[in-house]
């Protein structure tokens, strides 16, 4: 009887073994809680190519937009816990819209596992062209005479979009009227056209309307400026101090899936951010390839959880 259970647990283990050691067989699916345009589906377009040679499998990028990333993150926590449903999300949809929406359908830290952090990047506060002001001193100066007058648009409500510009309001003083959208694209559309006058994004999407001319960059929310934007100030260059926002994203599967599933996921988004072409276009765009495993990525989401609820605490943002 001893044997028998031996060699039933023995092929149990094997059969185990030889399930994962084939993950994955099927197609991997990166749902990203934005339209498509936006910077997170060209973050996911460009690590896609890459990925598949080193799955062997396709990689589909699927958009469930909305709620500031809410609906798509949401999607993922309640899919098969199997690593063919990972979520791609940002600061946003990962650490802020925990602070900032009552009501909220996943638990970052409960409901998934995360599997690898893939860059970090600041934003560039932008505005329209016809907007007179060259500075983001002119800026400010030009909101304070026409309070609430001026509108800023964001990729949704309780993203970093939203949150950084309010954060400046109550830093510096002045009153922007929010205008909420289902993504960047969008956003940018208004911005460009003049429907708003002012936004806060990530450097990799702003960046290429900044040198097209269509939009103008006053300043980025790093420390030191941007090689993607190596004409603009930081924050303390252009007047306001102790004001540093750096945004990162990241891949997360749901909660409960194998381990060894993970760590091969997380094992081949190490190897794709470490491939040349993939770290320059990066760089070049104006992110940071940051790699983190999934015991770092999850320490670092234990400790910007309690950071950007005290900041979405002090600046007032709230979703009902």
């Amino acid at each position: 009887m001893k044997s028998l259970l031996r060699a039933l647990a023995a092929c149990a283990s094997l059969a185990f073994c030889q399930a994962y050691a084939a993950f994955p067989d099927k197609p991997v699916r990166i749902v990203v809680g934005f339209p498509a345009g936006g910077p997170l589906d060209a973050h996911a377009r460009l690590m896609t190519d890459r990925l598949q040679a080193l799955l062997g499998q396709t990689v589909l990028v699927d958009y469930k937009a909305g709620a500031g990333g809410s609906v798509g993150a949401e999607h993922v926590a309640k899919s098969p816990a199997d690593g063919y449903t990972l979520l791609l999300a940002n600061t946003g949809t990962m650490v802020i819209n925990p602070a900032v929406y009552s009501k909220l359908g996943y638990n970052t830290l409960r409901d998934f596992v995360p599997v690898a952090r893939t860059a970090q990047q600041p934003l560039a506060l932008l505005v329209n062209p016809t907007v007179p002001a060259q500075t983001l001193g002119e800026f400010l100066a030009l909101a304070r005479s026409k309070p609430g007058q001026l509108n800023y648009g964001s990729a949704g409500n309780g993203g970093i979009s939203h949150l950084v510009p309010e954060m400046l309001k109550q830093a510096t003083g002045i009153f922007l009227v929010h205008i909420p959208y289902r993504g960047s694209a969008p956003a940018f559309t208004d911005l460009i056209a003049g429907q708003v006058q002012f936004m806060a994004e990530s450097i990799p999407q702003a960046a290429q309307y900044v040198k097209q001319g269509r939009v103008r960059a006053l300043a980025v929310t790093s420390r030191v400026r941007n090689p993607a934007l190596p004409d603009t100030p930081t924050m303390a260059e252009a007047g306001v101090r102790d004001f540093e926002v750096v945004g990162f994203y990241g891949l997360l599967a749901p909660a409960g899936t194998p381990k060894d599933v993970v760590a091969k996921l997380s094992d081949a988004f190490r190897q794709t951010l470490e491939t040349p072409d993939i770290r320059n276009k990066m760089i070049q765009q104006g992110a940071d390839p940051a790699y983190l495993n999934s015991e770092q990525f999850g320490a670092q989401l234990a400790r910007e959880m309690p950071r950007w609820a005290e900041a979405v605490k002090r600046s007032g943002a709230k979703v009902d």
